[in-house]
């Protein structure tokens, strides 16, 4: 029986319209909350925590078959792009659960 696989993703977000710390929490909650309802994502923002215009935000996704979590981190990654145009995947790795 197959335990499945876990993705991560982690994608480096540049937010150049944020002017205080409290616009760029509005951002990134909105961000998170939208991975996680879409993509049913478990997201963290793991560093930058002090920057205004910047944030580094880390997705995880657990799909039974690595295929298709391939395809469902790449789809978090164009999400996050298409948004914000000046984000970056930083990021991109499967494991099977015996690899953790």
């Amino acid at each position: 029986m197959g335990a499945g696989f876990v993705g991560i993703v982690s994608i480096d977000v540049h937010l150049p319209d944020s002017h205080s710390l409290k616009e760029k929490r509005k951002d990134v909650l909105s961000l998170k909350a939208d991975l996680q309802r879409r993509f049913a994502a478990a997201v963290a923002e793991v560093d930058y925590h002090e920057l205004w215009q910047r944030s580094l935000l880390t997705a995880s996704l657990v799909d039974r078959h690595a295929h298709d979590l391939e395809v469902r981190l790449d789809d978090v990654a164009r999400f996050v792009l298409a948004r914000h145009e000046a984000a970056s995947v930083r990021h991109h790795l499967i494991l099977a659960p015996e690899e953790l």
